[in-house]
Parts: C-alpha cells; sequence; structure tokens
C-alpha cells in the first residue's frame, strides 16, 4: 500500500474498506453528532448511539441531520451509558468505541475496568496522533499528548512501538522515529536524553524493530533538512521524522495545539494498547477533528 500522507487520503482509504460499527458512550453532543453523521453518510462506519434519545433527536432535528441514519439506545445515565458502549465491544457487536458528552475520567474507568473493560491486564495505555500540517509534506505521528504523564523506559517503548504499529498501518514501511528532547546531546541532567540513548541502543540490537530511531533530537533536527546541514549533526532521521515521542504529556499536548492554532493543522488520533480503537476527544473539539479520528479508528480496527 502507498504511504498515506493527509488525513484527507486516510478518509479515502477507509472507504475503501468494510464498515465498522462504533459504539458512542453518551453521543448526544453535536460535534459528536456532527462528525458520526459524516462519517455513516460518507460510507464509512456504522453507528450506535448509547444516549438520551429525546436529547439526541433534538440535536439531529437543530443541526438539519437524519437521526434515521443511528440506532439510538436509550440510557440518560452518563456512567451506565459508558459501560453499555463497552460490553458492545467486548462482545464484538461493535468494532470501536467512543467518549461523547461524558468526562473523559468516567470514559476511562470504563474502558480500563479489570473486569469488564478493554485493557488488557498489564498492558500500557497510551494515545497517538497523527497531525496533517499544511507546512510537512507527510503526516507527522506524535505520542503521547493525553495519557502518559512522564513515561518511564518501558512507557516511552510502548510509545514508540503503537506509533510504529499505526504508522505501519498508514502504508509507511519503515517509520523515521525520532526521540524529541531540547537538545541532541545525551546529558545525565536530563534524564529524558539517557532514557532515548537506551531506546536507540535497543533498535539497534533489534529489541524495536519495523522502524528507524535516533535521540535525543530537537524538532528542527528531526522536521527540518536544512537545519541538519546547518548544525552538522549526523543522523538517519535527517529532518524527515515520522514520529515524535515527546518527553511529556505537557510538551506533546502544548506541541500539538500550537499546531492547530496557529498553523491550520489537524489531529487525529487514537488510545492505544487496548483490545479495540478507543476514540477521546475532548468535548470541545470540532466536528472535523472527531471525524478524521472516526476515520482513523476504522483504518485500525480493519
Amino acid at each position: 500500500m502507498e504511504a498515506l500522507r493527509s488525513l484527507d487520503e486516510l478518509v479515502e482509504r477507509v472507504k475503501s474498506l468494510p464498515k465498522k460499527k462504533i459504539a458512542v458512550a453518551f453521543g448526544q453532543d453535536p460535534y459528536t453528532i456532527e462528525s458520526l453523521s459524516r462519517a455513516v453518510e460518507e460510507g464509512l462506519a456504522e453507528a450506535v448511539l448509547v444516549g438520551d434519545k429525546t436529547v439526541i433527536e433534538s440535536v439531529c432535528a437543530e443541526k438539519g441531520l437524519d437521526s434515521g441514519i443511528f440506532e439510538i439506545r436509550h440510557n440518560s445515565d452518563p456512567v451506565s451509558s459508558c459501560r453499555d458502549a463497552v460490553a458492545m465491544v467486548r462482545s464484538g457487536e461493535a468494532d470501536v468505541i467512543m467518549k461523547g458528552l461524558v468526562g473523559t475520567d468516567k470514559f476511562l474507568k470504563a474502558v480500563m475496568d479489570k473486569e469488564k473493560g478493554l485493557l488488557p491486564r498489564g498492558a500500557i495505555m497510551s494515545y497517538v496522533g497523527a497531525l496533517d500540517i499544511p507546512k510537512y509534506n507527510k503526516l507527522l505521528f506524535i505520542s503521547d499528548p493525553a495519557v502518559i504523564p512522564f513515561p518511564d523506559l518501558k512507557q516511552k517503548t510502548a510509545m514508540v512501538n503503537y506509533s510504529v504499529t499505526m504508522a505501519h498501518k498508514l502504508g509507511i514501511e519503515t517509520p523515521k522515529v525520532s526521540l524529541v528532547s531540547c537538545t541532541e546531546k545525551v546529558n545525565p541532567g536530563i534524564p529524558n536524553t539517557v532514557t532515548d540513548s537506551i531506546i536507540c541502543k535497543m533498535n539497534d540490537r533489534g529489541q524495536i524493530s519495523g522502524c528507524t530511531i535516533d535521540g535525543p533530537l530537537d524538532v528542527f533536527l528531526s522536521c527540518d533538512k536544512e537545519a541538519v546541514k546547518v548544525k552538522g549533526v549526523p543522523t538517519p532521521i535527517n529532518g524527515e521524522a515520522d514520529v515524535l515521542i515527546f518527553p511529556t504529556l505537557e510538551a506533546s499536548n502544548v506541541f500539538y495545539k500550537g499546531l492547530m492554532l496557529f498553523a491550520g493543522a489537524e489531529l487525529a488520533g487514537l488510545i492505544q494498547g487496548t483490545t479495540h480503537p478507543v476514540i477521546v476527544m475532548s468535548r470541545s473539539e470540532s466536528a472535523k477533528s472527531k471525524f478524521y479520528c472516526i476515520a482513523l479508528s476504522c483504518l485500525m480496527a480493519d
């Protein structure tokens, strides 16, 4: 498969695949319903909205959308609706779970339930996003902007593996993974740079495969070929990174939100480490962003 270079190319790719069914926990906010309506109308997915039937139908009417394209399962309690949506995925009735108008803490509690959830025992849960940036010539994957505040070696290794798996799904055979820091030098005073050097050696020895890894590197060396020439730093990434692995959640979160706000970037992202794709977006995220997340989830569920 040819590598997908934009989120719109991702959407077109998903249209050629069998439809997936998405269970939406408390799916009754306008942006979620709008994004799902578009996904259903364009043939990407089917959707089951678990929520207050009256509210869902009212939102559809206000937005001029046809509520008849959805299966609606009435449940006016947000916590119970999360459990119901998780149960649908566990039973094989749905392929993907998506958060609607419910707090992330309540939603993830159901997803992570030890007995009835979607996170295998011992698994590391993380978040991988694909950024479509107008000034970059391909998609840029990032981790972790949402789940792990200060990743240790084990968690960071999982973040790399999840990102590489997602990149492979989008047709990138050997993604270039940059372990991002404020410097390209290993410095014991900056603990993340030491962790990065260990991950690079793990890649050299085949403990992490399917990709090329280097780090620590700053964002310029990761994504700007001219900066590599100017600084004279030899790196196999060569300013052409496919994946950026950040040292903290704060750094990754600020990075992508800044690009969305000031550079017109779009993000599609998913929880990783679970048995099925999990869509967790802020309740204030646009319908367009949620739509791209739906498309990505359908590809990852295939």
